[in-house]
């Protein structure tokens, strides 16, 4: 029997290093995808290339019919926000892509996204991709035991806000392990202070997604594609987490920088802050 604290799972030591093994697979597949990233090429031949590296690594892509959805990796672009479906979309110079990977080994899932420039991009996919790529950082940075889950909610929506983007309410974070989806729900907006208390061996995604516009948003008559209600940017960042004894481990965390992403990294050295 699992020990589990307000019907979220504490996992065992060899639990957490089933979790390490899956989801450092999951993020050198994103490390690979983010080679072959460049105007011309489609959604679909990023899907292929997943599916093929995570077939090397003795994995297999978990969102591969999973409640239907028909592909092995979500590919968004631009006013996408979440569960864009690989086709024959042709990527061109001046897009944003996330694309989000998870992986099942061994009976664990490991789950991470990143968001890409294609070619050149503009002011505005510059900002709601940084602003996204440091929410994740500051939601991270909030993980440790005791804290509670509402304190990664309102450091990720006091920045966001801050810098004049808004925070998607509908999609969050999740607990994840053998089960895909599972407790507790990891919402990127909230209040300091309330939710449940983190306790170490909880693992769980945060995964902000971002959007220049409002936060509101449509989904397409595939039942699956998210996009943002007024046609406006959305970029997203993805990491699992696990909640150590004196903090946080990222599980997912990238033994090399990420080509076609990480690019500014003196952006709000620079960058002019917008209302909210």
């Amino acid at each position: 029997m699992h020990l589990r604290v307000n019907s979220v799972e504490i996992k065992t030591t060899e639990q957490i290093q089933r979790m390490r093994d899956v989801c450092r697979l999951a993020a050198d597949t994103l490390c690979r995808v983010a080679e072959i990233v460049s105007p011309g090429i489609t959604t679909n031949d990023i899907d292929r290339f997943v599916v093929a590296e995570t077939q090397r690594l003795g994995a297999r892509p978990a969102p591969l019919n999973y409640k239907g959805f028909p592909k092995a990796t979500c590919t968004s672009v631009n006013e996408v926000i979440c569960h864009g479906i690989p086709g024959p979309r042709v990527l061109k110079s001046g897009d944003i892509i996330n694309v989000d990977i998870t992986h099942l080994y061994k009976g664990y899932h490991g789950d991470t996204s990143a968001t890409f420039y294609v070619g050149q991009p503009s002011a505005s996919a510059m900002k709601v991709t940084e602003v996204s790529r440091r929410c994740l950082a500051l939601g991270i940075a909030e993980v440790r035991p005791g804290a509670r889950l509402g304190d990664i909610g309102a450091a990720i929506q006091q920045f966001a806000e801050g810098h004049g983007c808004s925070v998607v309410r509908d999609f969050v974070g999740h607990g994840i392990g053998t089960r895909f989806h599972a407790e507790p729900k990891v919402s990127h907006v909230g209040m300091r202070g309330r939710g449940i208390r983190l306790k170490p061996g909880m693992t769980f995604t945060i995964e902000p997604m971002i959007n220049l516009g409002t936060h509101e948003l449509t989904i397409l008559d595939d039942d699956w594609t998210a996009v943002t209600l007024d046609g406006s940017l959305s970029a997203q960042f993805e990491h699992t987490i696990l909640v150590t004894a004196d903090g946080h481990e990222v599980l997912t965390a990238r033994d090399r920088p990420l080509a076609h992403s990480e690019l500014y990294p003196d952006y709000f050295e620079h960058a002019q802050v917008s209302p909210p």
